[in-house]
């Protein structure tokens, strides 16, 4: 507690009445000393009481309670303070101004810490956001000054210093060394999308710092979604196009890695990642048609009405073993290329669909191997099955049988029934959650009629195979396979054993999701990867990373999660749907992240492309020099200088010198109580101004 005097006035008349009284009697004394007057010493004797009187002054007695000033420590967690030496330092000069600060008066002490978890943006250092986040309660003439433990590399340093001068002295420690070197690799420019089977370029450049020039090659090596590396030779300090060609459709990631220097603070931002979209151009289809039938026309529709989608589309009309006296000239209006298509441009095609088909002696045997042989080496190929295939014409007696994964018994059956998914095909992304996206698109509530089960129409045929391979995804009548998907050599193959999906398309019994289907068959045919059965993926929302685990099998287990500073750790799954198991990884760093189950590897790419947080990891006070010196704090490399010296000093002095510190002493208080007395009673006043207006009097009569 501490008490202060002082002298109050409270004016009996306004300040505007008093002036020109006091004027006018000065005025008066002013008279008299020019003319001599007796008694003047007298007159101004009463005036001065009468204008005491008038003005009213009081002691004022204050009792005062002091209030703490607010000095703040900021301590820099960020990715780049735990290279080297830099985070022992920070802790060591943290415990040494507790201790120090702790013995100064009327001073609260916060301490508050930043990185990735308080900062909004991934990958920068923001220690000014956090300051004002730590200062936003207290006033600004109660901040006695801030701290700061720091490599130097911030990111959001103020472009005028207005709101930080009211703030008290800023002053940075540095914990690192000076003159240090490292090497980087940054990606200049990259595209976000690419044509699949089409090369892409992107541009990097590799810098030895401190000197962004340089002379020789390093290596540079870079892979796609983990694959096998290539190699490149690029130049230091120079702009360098690295082509890649983008092997499949949506999000490839491409991983970027430059050897060592001599000289390396990290090799964190010696590793690159861009992710690129891949798109095809066109999809190329062949469809064959066996026969006019009701259906033809439903896949042909399915396909023209996907604009990426390049059909070309062949039915045969009219067998070569009919003699009808039909001249040659009026049988088709273009000829059938066969050769053209299946031996010339055969390899052109995405996907081939083969509707009803039937031996004719159309195809020779000779283009059916090649379609097998096109399987093989990495083709696609979809069978729709009529009751053809259950003949002895069956395409299954042909060398395309090879690559089929269901042979016929014989048998058709023509009953109603309604296409259903297996267990296993619950699990398979081609099928899994069908039901919830047909009802979904159509918004079917299970109370339309016919739609009990599954929510869409009932089939009439269906050829009966037995499975010799594949997964059958989709059962028809009396549990027979329906839909079997089968991976032949580097190719794929689905074989769907009936004609009847048009009547989906024509919205029997409330129609089906024969779009969504193809789409999807087509999808999984061509390998894209978001139909793989057995996949591992990882997506980035902002510091969350969603690892997704696709399988067939139930129990998938866990994933080891490898970090861009190299730590590893382990992570569970755990069931979403059946098939997919997933889990969310909070990135404690911006950088590349390696997500591997033992047989796949995905890549996460957390923050920016080049965060500024590893574009430059080297110690340094350039940034905070205008902060320093435009609030007056000091700034000291604790390797060199170690803990400075803290003391308090008045707002108007220096607040830094050798080897030492100071936090502003604000003094603020607040007042508790007060107690006031009047100086002049009215009894003196009245005896003094009687008494001196008497001995004026007598004094002028003499």
């Amino acid at each position: 507690m501490i008490e202060s005097a002082s002298i109050a006035f409270a004016p009996m008349l306004p300040w505007g009445v008093l002036g020109p009284l006091f004027g006018a009697a000065l005025l008066i004394l002013l008279v008299g000393m020019v003319r001599r007057a007796r008694g003047l010493g007298w007159r101004l004797l009463v005036m001065a009481g009468l204008a005491a009187a008038l003005t009213n002054p009081s002691l004022v007695q204050e009792e005062r309670e002091p209030i703490a000033d607010v000095a703040v420590v900021v301590i820099d967690e960020s990715p780049s303070q735990a290279i080297g030496t830099r985070g022992g330092r920070a802790d060591r000069a943290l415990d040494e101004l507790t201790a120090a600060l702790g013995t100064l008066e009327n001073l609260d002490l916060r301490i508050v810490r930043t990185g990735i978890e308080s900062n909004r943006q991934l990958g920068e250092t923001r220690l000014f956001e956090t300051l004002d986040n730590a200062l936003a309660d207290v006033p600004r003439h109660r901040v006695a000054g801030t701290i700061l433990l720091t490599d130097g590399q911030v990111h959001d340093v103020p472009e005028t210093l207005d709101a930080l001068q009211a703030m008290g002295p800023i002053h940075t420690l540095l914990t690192g060394d000076r003159d240090e070197a490292d090497r980087r690799l940054v990606v200049t420019q990259a595209p976000a999308f690419g044509l699949v089977g089409r090369d892409i370029v992107a541009t990097v450049r590799v810098d030895d710092l401190p000197n962004r020039g340089g002379s020789g090659l390093v290596t540079v090596t870079a892979s796609q979604d983990g694959g096998t590396p290539q190699a490149f030779q690029v130049p230091v300090g120079q702009d360098y196009d690295l082509t890649f060609m983008l092997e499949h459709g949506g999000p490839t990631v491409i991983e970027m890695e430059v050897v060592a220097a001599p000289q390396e603070l990290t090799l964190a931002n010696n590793r690159a990642a861009i992710v690129v979209n891949g798109v095809r151009d066109r999809l190329r289809v062949l469809l064959v048609s066996g026969e006019p039938h009701p259906g033809e026309r439903t896949w042909r529709n399915i396909l023209k009405s996907d604009p990426s989608v390049d059909l070309v589309h062949f039915t045969i009309l009219r067998p070569p073993e009919k003699q009808d006296g039909t001249p040659i000239s009026e049988l088709s209006l273009i000829s059938f290329p066969i050769r053209e298509l299946f031996e010339l441009r055969l390899g052109e095609f995405d996907l081939i669909i083969f509707d009803r088909y039937r031996r004719r002696g159309v195809l020779p045997n000779l283009y059916l191997s090649n379609i097998a042989n096109y399987v093989e080496t990495g083709g696609a190929f979809l069978e729709a099955s009529g009751p053809q295939f259950a003949a002895g014409f069956s395409l299954y007696r042909t060398p395309l049988g090879t690559v089929l994964p269901g042979e016929p018994t014989g048998q058709v059956f023509e009953e109603g029934y309604r296409p259903d998914i297996t267990d296993l095909g619950l699990r398979h992304p081609v099928t899994a959650d069908l039901r919830e996206a047909y009802r979904d698109s159509v918004g079917l509530t299970g109370t339309r009629p016919g739609a009990e089960a599954v929510g869409w129409g009932r089939w009439f045929r269906m050829v009966d195979v037995v499975p010799t391979s594949g997964a059958t995804v989709m059962e028809g009548s009396s549990a027979r396979p329906l839909l079997i998907l089968d991976r032949v050599g580097e190719g794929r193959v689905a074989q769907l054993m009936s004609d009847h999906m048009w009547l989906w398309s024509r919205g029997y019994e409330g129609g089906g999701p024969q779009s969504e289907l193809l789409r999807r068959l087509a999808h999984w045919l061509m390998k894209e990867p978001e139909l793989e059965e057995e996949d591992l993926r990882a997506s980035v929302d902002d510091r969350q990373i969603r690892i997704e685990r696709r399988s067939l099998e139930r129990d998938v287990g866990e994933v080891r999660v490898t970090t861009p500073s190299g730590a590893t750790e382990t992570v569970a799954l755990g069931p979403e749907a059946p098939g997919r198991t997933v889990a969310d990884y909070i990135a404690g760093e911006p950088g590349i992240f390696r997500i591997e189950d033992g047989e796949h590897t995905a890549l996460a790419v957390v923050g920016r492309l080049n965060p500024p947080e590893l574009s430059d990891v080297r110690t340094t006070g350039e940034h905070l020099a205008p902060v320093t010196d435009g609030t007056g704090g000091g700034q000291f490399w604790l390797a060199e200088d170690g803990v400075p010296a803290v003391r308090q000093v008045r707002p108007e002095r220096d607040a830094a010198g050798r080897n030492w510190i100071g936090l502003r002493a604000n003094g603020d208080y607040l007042v508790t109580g007060a107690r006031e007395a009047s100086l002049l009673p009215p009894a003196a006043v009245l005896l003094l101004a009687i008494g001196g207006l008497m001995a004026a009097w007598r004094r002028e009569g003499r």
